[in-house]
Order: structure tokens, then sequence, then C-alpha cells
């Protein structure tokens, strides 16, 4: 044992002692070889490392996106940030307010009371026929604008038919009818937005949903539905978001002959409604919009149109006061 202590005392293997004086004489060989300090090694690679980092972060935030490189000249997408939006050369919105969810399955048929699912108060002659002039306008006007995006509105309102939104409905019909003559054109610049559940979230949302595909709100709006709930729209729900009324656009179609008199009496009694809760939040408005959302559907927006948050959360009498995107 002392032989062995003794022997490493002497200097050849113990590296704790801070012996070792022989591996001493091979690093310094080695410094005086290659012209470098150790202490230069410790800085240099740190800083090598730190410069590769930086390089490809430049690399990738510089193309965020190389895939979709010529977007603008193959389709109708352009980059938004580090985002690229399918549709957004698109500037203006037509939307198209739902009224019922189809449960034919054949969409071809359209045209009959027995494919739609209807409320009592809807059950009169000629009203599926109502439902498909509005998808024909809807149509129409976008098919008058290469620069619209077309959306049809409405949520999985009604419990009976099921899990179907009316949006959907209304696309699908649409689909099954070769949009009118416009498939071409008009198809591939229309959607869907599937969450509203009256006719003020049918505006909000679709402007909700427009941010959402174009990466921009829409310059111009025009909204599709039947001629008698124009005040509705053009005066209440639009001064609800003061958006603009120069950019806002109405086409109206009229209910059946058997049902005028009845949707006129109570139109009066929904503008009289929002006259008073104009963002339907509380009171009769808002235990209409909970029943229709028998599923329970979580609602997405704002996150689609975060400029908008405010706005979403706000409920109130009086006009939301605070900034929105197409004040100037």
């Amino acid at each position: 044992m002392k032989k062995s202590f003794t022997g490493m005392r002497n200097g050849e293997l113990d590296l704790e002692s801070g012996g070792g004086g022989s591996i001493k004489r091979r690093r310094r060989r080695a410094d005086r070889m290659f012209g470098i300090k150790p202490n230069t090694i410790l800085l240099v690679c740190p800083a090598l490392c730190l410069g590769t980092f930086l390089l490809i972060f430049y690399v990738l935030y510089q193309n965020p996106r190389r895939d979709f490189v010529g977007a603008e000249d193959q389709g109708l997408g352009v980059e938004v940030g580090l985002e690229v939006s399918p549709y957004g050369k698109l500037k203006n919105l037509v939307m198209v307010a739902g009224h019922s969810v189809y449960m034919g399955t054949n969409c071809e048929k359209g045209h009959g009371e027995e494919s739609w699912y209807l409320e009592s108060y809807q059950k009169h002659l000629g009203q599926a026929a109502t439902f498909l002039e509005h998808i024909r306008a809807g149509v129409e006007a976008a098919g008058k604008d290469t620069d619209a995006l077309l959306l049809f509105s409405g949520g999985e309102t009604r419990k009976d038919a099921g899990p179907r939104s009316e949006a959907q409905s209304y696309w699908s019909v649409a689909e099954a009818h070769d949009w009118f003559g416009q498939q071409l054109d008009v198809r591939r610049r229309a959607l869907t937005e599937e969450h509203a559940r009256d006719s003020f979230e049918n505006l909000l949302f679709s402007i909700c949903r427009f941010r959402e595909l174009t990466g921009s709100y829409p310059k111009n709006i025009t909204v599709v539905s039947y001629d008698f709930k124009e005040k509705r729209f053009a005066q209440l729900h639009r001064s609800a978001l003061r958006f603009p009324t120069i950019r806002f656009f109405y086409v109206g179609t009229p209910a059946s002959p058997s049902s005028a008199a009845a949707a006129l009496k109570g139109e009066a009694l929904v503008r009289e409604q929002f006259q008073k809760d104009p963002y339907g939040c509380s009171g009769s408005l808002h235990r209409k919009k909970i029943g229709r959302d028998p599923f329970h559907r979580s609602i997405p927006y704002p996150n689609g149109c975060p400029e908008l948050r405010g706005l979403f959360r706000y409920c109130g009498r009086t006009l939301y006061s605070d900034r929105l995107p197409w004040d100037n």
C-alpha cells in the first residue's frame, strides 16, 4: 500500500492531487502545435453557436411559409404577417342569413317544404321557395362582384333537425343547383359561418369569419334576407356595429304570400326588442339565442377577429363606443 501511494505522489497518475506533470506537458505541446489557448476556445465556441442560431432564425423568418410562395399567382391567397390567408385578395362580404335546416337527402329538391325543418310559424306554402331565392340572390350578388367572399351564415339551431347547420344546408343546396350557372366563378369564394343564432350574430359573426379567412375586415357588406327585415339589418344591426352606411347594402326578397302578414307583425316585435337591446345580450333576445343552441356549441369568436374582442364582450343599451377597425 505504501508503495502505491508513493508512486502516486511521484506524479504520473494522481489527477486529484495536482500532480500529473506529464499531462500538463502534453497540453502545452498541443497548444504550441495549433496556436490555440484554452481560454480562446471557451470564448469562440459560444460565439459560433450564437451566430449559427441567429442565421437560422433570420432564414426562417424571412421566408416563414416557403410552400406558399406564388400563392397570389395561383389562387386567392396572400401573406398576412407570418401566415397565409387563403382568401386574402377578397375585399367585400356578401352574407346570406340562414332561416332553416335542410332535412332532405337530395338537395336538388330544395324548393319543397317537406325537405326543410320548419318551425310552426314557417309552415306556409311557398316557404321553401323563399330559402332557395335567398341562396340564388347571394350567389348572384357574389357573381357580380369578383372581390366578394360569399358566406352562408347560420348555426345548428334546430334540435329535432340534428347537428346540421343552416349555413351548410344553404351551401349544399347551392351546390346541388350548380351554383345557378356560376359554379366556376362563385363556388371557390363561397364558404360558411356556422355559429350564428340570430340576425345580429349573422352579421357580427360573418364579419369575424371574413377577417379569419382574409386577414382583413370587409370594405363593403351586402346582406341577403327577407325584404321585411331590411330595417333590422340596415338600421339596427349596422348601427350597433357602427359600420358606415355608404358601405352597407341590402338585397331583400319577399316572404311567401301566405305568410306575409304574420311575418310583418312578428318583425315589428323583434325590431322593438333590438331597439331596447341592440346587442341581443339580455332578456328575451338572449333567451332565444340559448334556445337556438341545442347542441351547446362553443362560439370560437373573437379568436379569428381579435380587434373585436371588446365588442364581443360588450352588453349595453347604448352603442359600443371604443374604436372599431372600420371607424376611418
